[in-house]
This record gives C-alpha cells, sequence and structure tokens, in this order.
C-alpha cells in the first residue's frame, strides 16, 4: 500500500542531516518524500499529528542477545520490545541463536527465515570456531552471506598470536572486528567490579585494569596490522585515555558503551541484586561519569541496549553463578534522554543511537532524508512511564522495570508503516 502520511507539528532530530527543529514531514513509498513543505501537488492519505513529540529514526540496536527457545518465537518476542523503544533495527552478535561460522549454519537460516517484516535484522560473524576456538572462521564466507562484521561474541580471545591472525585475515577483507576489550585472563572467575562493595559483599572483583591491558593489547594490534575494530562495551574511565590518543594518532578505531553503564554504579549490588549483574561489571560514580563525558564528545561514538534477555531461573542463581545481562532493548531510548545534560547533548545522543551504528554497520538507516526508508519513532519527551505495566521482553531482567522513566515512544514506523502504537 503506497500510503501517503504527512507528520505534522513534530521535533524532528536527525544528527545525520543537522536537523534540529521543528519540520513536517512528508512519506510515500516507505519513503522520505520531503521535509519542511510538501511537493506540489502532495495530498496526504494519513495526517499523524506531531506537535509536542520529538520525531527520531529509528533506532539501530548493536548488542541483541534473544534468548533461550526457539528462534522464530525468541526474535518475534524481543522484536515486539525493540519496536515499543523506538528501536528499527537489531544487530545480533555471535551466539547461540545468531551465526556462528558459516552460512551453512542452520541457526542463521533459521533467523533469516523467520523474519516477519516488523523489524530489520543484521548479524555479525563469529572471528573463530571450534569448541576451543583455536581456529579462525571463514570469515570472507560470513562476508559473502551478509554479516555486517565478525564478533568475539563479548569472550575475549585468550590468544594474541590467534587475535593478530584475525585483524589480518578481516583487515584483507575490509572487515570491521567488534571486540571486547577485557584481558581475558584478569576478568576470569569475576562477576563485580573489584572495590569495596565486592570486597564487602565477598564477590571476586574485576579491577578496571581488565580493561586498560585489554585496550592496550588491541590497540598495539590495531597499529600493527592496520585493521578497523570497534571496541564493545566500555565500562571504566581509565582506559579512555589510551583510546584518545589511538584515535589522534589515526587509527581506525570506534567504539561503544552500553546504557546501563550510563546510569548505574557498583553501589546497585550492594543487596546482592542480580538483576544489576552484567559483564563489564558496573563500576565506580567516577567512570560512569567519565563515560558520559567521551560519549559527549564524541570519544565514545555509540551507545546501546546490551539486549540480554534471561529466564528467571538463570537470575535465580547465587549471584556469582546468576546469568549476566539486562533486558534493555525497551528502555534504551527513554534511559538514553534522561542522561541529557549541557556536556551531553540531545542530538549527540540520538546520534549515539542512529547515525553512528549505521556508519559502524554500513546501513542506509539512522537517518531521515528525501529519499531515505522511512524508520522512524514518535517520542513523548515530557511523558512518564513504568516499563513493568507495558513489557514485552521474555526476559524480565531489568533493574528499570519498576522505575518511573521519562521519556515515552508512542509511535514507531517502518518504511512508514506504523508497526507499533500506544493506545490513547
Amino acid at each position: 500500500m503506497n500510503e501517503r502520511i504527512h507528520i505534522r507539528g513534530g521535533h524532528l532530530i536527525d544528527p545525520a542531516t543537522g536537523h534540529d527543529g521543528r519540520h513536517d514531514l512528508f512519506l510515500a513509498d516507505g519513503r522520505v518524500l520531503a521535509i519542511g513543505s510538501p511537493p506540489a501537488g502532495f495530498t496526504p492519505d494519513t495526517c499523524i499529528e506531531a506537535d509536542g513529540l520529538l520525531v527520531l529514526p529509528g533506532l539501530i540496536e548493536l548488542a541483541t542477545h534473544l534468548g533461550a527457545g526457539d528462534p522464530a518465537e525468541a526474535l518475534r518476542r524481543e522484536s515486539r520490545a525493540a519496536l515499543a523503544g523506538g528501536v528499527t533495527t537489531l544487530c545480533l552478535p555471535p551466539g547461540p541463536l545468531a551465526p556462528l561460522e558459516t552460512t551453512a549454519d542452520a541457526e542463521l537460516v533459521h533467523l533469516r527465515g523467520v523474519q516477519q517484516g516488523d523489524v530489520r535484522l543484521v548479524t555479525l560473524g563469529a572471528i573463530t570456531r571450534g569448541p576451543d576456538r583455536a581456529q579462525l572462521a571463514e570469515m570472507a564466507t560470513l562476508a559473502d552471506a551478509g554479516c555486517r562484521g565478525v564478533s568475539d561474541g563479548g569472550v575475549p580471545l585468550r590468544s594474541t598470536r590467534l587475535l593478530r591472525r584475525a585483524m589480518d585475515y578481516a583487515a584483507g577483507l575490509g572487515l570491521t572486528l567488534h571486540l571486547s576489550p577485557q584481558d581475558p585472563w584478569l576478568r576470569e572467575g569475576s562477576c563485580a567490579h573489584e572495590g569495596e562493595i565486592a570486597a564487602r559483599l565477598g564477590l571476586p572483583g574485576d579491577p578496571a585494569t581488565t580493561e586498560v591491558v585489554g585496550l592496550a593489547r588491541l590497540l598495539a594490534l590495531v597499529e600493527l596490522t592496520g585493521a578497523r575494530v570497534h571496541l564493545t562495551r566500555l565500562s571504566a574511565g581509565a582506559g579512555l585515555g589510551l583510546l584518545r590518543a589511538a584515535r589522534e594518532r589515526g587509527l581506525p578505531v570506534t567504539a561503544d558503551v552500553a546504557i546501563h553503564h550510563l546510569h548505574l554504579t557498583e553501589a546497585a549490588l550492594a543487596d546482592f541484586d542480580n538483576d544489576c549483574h552484567v559483564q563489564p561489571p558496573l563500576r565506580t560514580p567516577a567512570d560512569r561519569d567519565a563515560l558520559q563525558g567521551a560519549l559527549g564528545t564524541g570519544l565514545i561514538d555509540s551507545l546501546c541496549a546490551d539486549h540480554h534477555p534471561c529466564s528467571a531461573d538463570a537470575k535465580r542463581l547465587p549471584f556469582p553463578q546468576s546469568a549476566p545481562g539486562i533486558a534493555g532493548v525497551q528502555t534504551l531510548l527513554s534511559l538514553s534522554l534522561m542522561c541529557a545534560s549541557p556536556a551531553l547533548s540531545r542530538a549527540r545522543l540520538v546520534a549515539a543511537l542512529t547515525a553512528a551504528p549505521a556508519a559502524l554497520l554500513n546501513l542506509s538507516a539512522g537517518r531521515l532524508a528525501p529519499g531515505d526508508v522511512a524508520d522512524l519513532c514518535l517520542v513523548d519527551p515530557a511523558a512518564e512511564w513504568q516499563p513493568a505495566s507495558e513489557w514485552h521482553s521474555g526476559g524480565q531482567n531489568s533493574p528499570f522495570r519498576e522505575r518511573r522513566l521519562r521519556g515515552r515512544v508512542v509511535r514507531t514506523l517502518l518504511a512508514a508503516r506504523t508497526v507499533y502504537r500506544v493506545t490513547p
């Protein structure tokens, strides 16, 4: 259906095109037709009143784990949670439900087969294969299959020699490696930031040095190989100087941070709250503030939910044995907008959720220029809501479920088709 749509009176924020103000949008054939003034002869079939609302490009979530269960059911369930949060594109890193080794991987075929069109899906291939991760995956085959990069899946490679070979291989193909900047030996067996809280609770600690050492290793190999590397889920302020120096030397590195690291600190673990068990761990207020500052200056490019829906049983275990992760895709945008400050503008936050991940994944998404596909969301920035009352993810594991959040997605469109809407 080639519906013509007029979105009237909204505040358009599209960092990719420089828009940040009141602009009407005109959509046709699933794409943006015009901004500001309608083309000659344009008569809308539908007019969406957006006065008082933000109009944003659809968000791109860089790390979406679907959770346990049938892949088709998990994808539909987590896609619904994504759309309720204004997220229109999900990137699946390697794992139980994402591509592991080759195009023949049955789960990759399954996922592509069950996609229903209500969310866009992109995948990352795994760097290694085999039960001991001792062999490089066929990266060329993965690239031919459409993978937008290769990833360690959040589990850093132990062998620096193998990591160097992976970077050489990926560099030759022009593939970006998504790598966790953690030293695997320092991180092993830990479940909390090494500090006063972990010591009082008797939890095995992970020092911020884990990230510093991991970053130093990765950046040295980037300099050696010329590989393009995206650093996933930074958690500590101590390593930001290394990243800054690498950028100043012109190394091809980008980085992201998970939204929970901009809100929570190690203090959230005080009562053994398993919903706050994440990897890398929540760190200190100084780390949180440093990460916010780095996002504000653009040193950290992207912001993500690092969406990990976990079963109740997996979270009910003693803290060190419980599954790490937060189901965060539905609350990503609200929590992001709540971080806005003079040093971290609303436009910068939107860029970190749209234009930056689009550039990283080489997607024609995350922007709303004439001719672009009309993936977008409408947000009431003043509305307060409680996620628990309208939760869609299969995982209940979020420390934000019972909180009152500000900034609510009221409508999400995919190719100009409404795929989520809050009923008045």
